[in-house]
């Protein structure tokens, strides 16, 4: 079981409710432009291709596997953070919460939540 956030559209969109897992994203540790992008999170991909440039020129000091160390991390922490940036994003976009649903999929959480 999953806890999901539920997010409307703004007033007057037809959207479908925006569901979100409070999980750890795979796709955003191993492929953050994507996973930031593929959501709408430029200003965050933009931070994210910043601290890779400063990662890099921080290499030459620190060592290439010091460097690769950091790069895990700050991966690992987006893939725990991620939800939290999606919800960060939709909010910042206008959509509303609406609820928490504790559901198996994404779904169901969505069926439950229109009840």
């Amino acid at each position: 079981m999953t806890l999901y956030a539920i997010y409307d559209p703004q007033p007057g969109r037809p959207d479908l409710p925006a569901v979100i897992p409070e999980n750890f994203s795979w796709l955003a540790a191993l492929l953050p432009p994507v996973f930031l992008l593929r959501h709408g999170l430029w200003l965050e991909c933009l931070a994210w291709a910043i601290k890779l440039v400063v990662l890099v020129l921080l290499s030459r000091m620190i060592g290439g596997d010091a460097a690769f160390a950091l790069y895990l991390l700050v991966a690992f922490w987006l893939g725990l953070a991620a939800s939290s940036l999606r919800r960060h994003g939709l909010h910042w976009r206008g959509w509303r919460f609406r609820n928490n649903r504790l559901a198996s999929s994404d779904d169901l959480a969505l069926l439950e939540s229109l009840k």
